[in-house]
């Protein structure tokens, strides 16, 4: 669940009005590590020729899970970024992770930096990274943090925007999850929906190569995130994937990525339209009805289980039944997944409704 919080003024400038916006989506794309100077610059090349591309990214230093496995060239693929720079005139991005990182991006002129999953979930990493920032005129992307909290997100945003930075955007790409999934990272729409009500004006972008793990799932990500009407995309090509010595598997060729973009359907939030505007009125008004009614029957289910806590006080018996959940929680979702509705939202609404009935039996259970 998503905590209510106050809304973030921070000083951002929208990303329409940044000067490398040629059009929405923003796209950035790249190679998810720059492996030698012939593979940075054959991609750059190729993305370039396609006049689609507006930020060009590469991993310089790769975090990665387990020592051993290929970790990025390190600072002298910076050198291979600034010809990208010079011969292709594509402004160019690399993640940073440590102050070191930023002293040395900036010192070889790159024009945006990204701050990845595990680091945004580190407020001293986030602090260092920020003091290295500080005044500085490049272009600051924060990805979401590995895992799903709201609050982390907003707070490695409000760091880089109090160095002074202003041209900041957040990257969706999913959040790690022990629960089985389709796609590498959970997407969870609602928490980036839920950022951007909480800071006006911030970017949004999607990275639906990390979101999917797989190049099978970009096309449909990116679709989704031009839905909720996202500012951008950040999605990794490689001139060879399958040559590629890190994540060949969610890398598409330039040519792929072409494909990708002239395929998504554009949709605009607002219409001056006078009979869309007449029959989404009524339509809502219907959402408000049936929002109210779900809210008088929750408030009668609650009234229920404060009974029930009663009657368990008065027996000596815990408030949680095992069993008993279980049960309710496997029959609903039967039944939802036969009314159209998904098991993820089926289990994620009875979580919140038996949170909250908990929340009134121990209430009852202090009472006197």
């Amino acid at each position: 669940m998503i905590a209510p919080g106050i809304r973030n003024r921070l000083n951002v400038v929208p990303v329409e009005e940044w000067p490398l916006f040629k059009k929405r989506p923003l796209v950035i794309a790249g190679p998810c590590s720059a492996e030698s100077e012939e593979q940075v610059l054959a991609t750059a090349a190729a993305l370039s020729a396609s006049g689609r591309v507006d930020l060009f990214r590469a991993g310089i230093w790769k975090p990665r899970t387990r020592p051993g496995q290929f970790e990025g060239v390190g600072s002298p693929g910076l050198r291979w970024l600034r010809r990208v720079k010079d011969e292709y005139g594509l402004p160019v991005a690399v993640e940073v992770a440590t102050e070191r990182h930023v002293y040395e991006a900036l010192k070889h002129g790159v024009d945006a930096v990204w701050i990845g999953a595990r680091t945004s979930v580190n407020p001293f990493a986030m602090h260092e990274i920020a003091s290295a920032l500080k005044d500085s005129d490049v272009m600051v992307f924060v990805k979401n943090p590995v895992n799903p909290d709201l609050e982390l997100w907003i707070g490695a945003l409000e760091r880089i925007s109090r160095a002074g930075i202003t041209r900041i955007a957040a990257v969706h790409r999913g959040f790690s999850t022990w629960e089985k999934c389709s796609f590498r990272n959970q997407p969870r729409w609602q928490i980036a929906v839920e950022l951007r009500q909480r800071i006006p004006g911030i970017g949004l972008l999607c990275d639906p190569s990390h979101m999917g793990g797989d190049r099978d799932f970009i096309g449909d990500l990116s679709q989704k995130a031009m839905d909720l009407h996202y500012d951008g995309l950040m999605i990794e090509s490689h001139i060879n994937p399958a040559g590629a010595l890190s994540d060949r598997k969610q890398q598409i060729t330039p040519v792929e990525l072409m494909k990708v973009l002239g395929s998504l359907v554009l949709r605009s939030p607002t219409t001056d339209d006078p009979e869309f505007l007449e029959t989404i009125e009524d339509l809502r008004s219907q959402i408000d009805m049936y929002d109210n009614l779900l809210l008088d029957i929750l408030e009668s289910r609650m009234q229920v289980a404060e009974t029930i806590g009663r009657y368990k006080k008065e027996h000596g018996i815990t408030i949680l039944q095992s069993s008993r959940w279980r049960e309710v929680k496997d029959n609903a979702v039967d039944k939802g997944v036969r009314k159209g509705l998904t098991p993820e939202f089926i289990q994620a609404v009875l979580e919140a409704i038996h949170q909250e009935s908990i929340t009134h039996q121990m209430k009852v259970m202090k009472e006197g």
